[in-house]
């Protein structure tokens, strides 16, 4: 029937709804948090990455041109939107993980699948990596204060690392976890595969190198501003957080490309 409307427009208009209200609670918790002019300095902490699996997912599943959204996509669809309509910004993230599942087992279409694996992906250090690290946080950042002590070769506590001058001690907060850059990674990785259809014996070992290197990049950070009290004062500002993450923004593409850079010289 001629204007009927297809499965991968219903799904993709439900998914735009879905990542726009996610994105949209983090920007305003942000803003709310440290004000309007820091929150843009850290790009409403939403990597570009992030924002580009979005369209990316959302285009793959827009291909399916299969005419007649069922009863059960309908039912489906109206308990989403009531997902992600409520003020609370995981629920979005909960219904995005939900739909992708159901596009991902029912869809007959392959581009349709890898887009729904791609949003289910996005998900990983919009929402799954936070709660993992809220639950495992002390574990988490003691992994990292371990490498930084080891290379500072000074006693650590905890998340406690002592300065290489013995001048006092480095707290390693959550915000200097390796955990949310190395989501990226995988994000990334999962974002590349799945666009160009790519599939290799060595896809693990890739995704594990861009994952190795974001630790390495942050890690070789903190163990700079663990050489003194006068490392952590001039390097630990707004400056320093943009370098680093410029340069692991830049390792995390370089590699996941050379990873599937087959699949991508085909479709050039």
């Amino acid at each position: 029937m001629a204007g009927e409307l297809s499965r991968g427009e219903y799904f993709a208009g439900l998914f735009i709804v879905g990542c726009a209200s996610g994105l949209a609670s983090r920007i305003i918790h942000l803003v709310d948090e440290i004000g309007w002019a820091e929150a843009f300095f850290k790009t409403f902490d939403i990597s570009v990455i992030v924002l580009f699996s979005c369209v990316a997912g959302l285009a793959l599943i827009a291909r399916d041109s299969t005419k007649g959204v069922r009863c059960f996509d309908m039912a489906l669809g109206t308990g989403f939107i009531l997902l992600v309509i409520l003020p609370i910004g995981p629920l979005s993230w909960i219904a995005v993980t939900g739909l992708g599942l159901y596009v991902l087992l029912s869809s007959d279409v392959a581009a349709s699948r890898r887009g729904a694996s791609i949003l289910l992906a996005v998900t990983v250090p919009m929402l799954w990596g936070r709660m993992l690290f809220h639950f495992f946080a002390n574990y988490i950042l003691a992994g990292d204060a371990l490498l930084v002590s080891w290379l500072l070769g000074t006693h650590r506590t905890g998340n406690l690392v002592e300065f290489a001058d013995k001048s006092g001690q480095l707290v390693i907060f959550p915000a200097c976890s390796s955990l949310a850059n190395v989501s990226l990674a995988f994000l990334c990785w999962a974002t590349l595969s799945q666009l160009v259809s790519h599939r290799s014996r060595y896809d693990f070992l890739w995704c594990l190198l861009a994952c190795a290197a974001v630790v390495a990049v942050n890690v070789t950070r903190i163990t700079i501003l663990g050489m003194s009290e006068w490392h952590y004062a001039t390097f630990h500002n707004e400056w320093g957080d943009a370098a680093a993450n410029i340069i692991i923004l830049g390792l995390i593409v370089v590699i996941c490309a050379l990873g599937v850079r087959r699949g991508l010289l085909q479709r050039i």
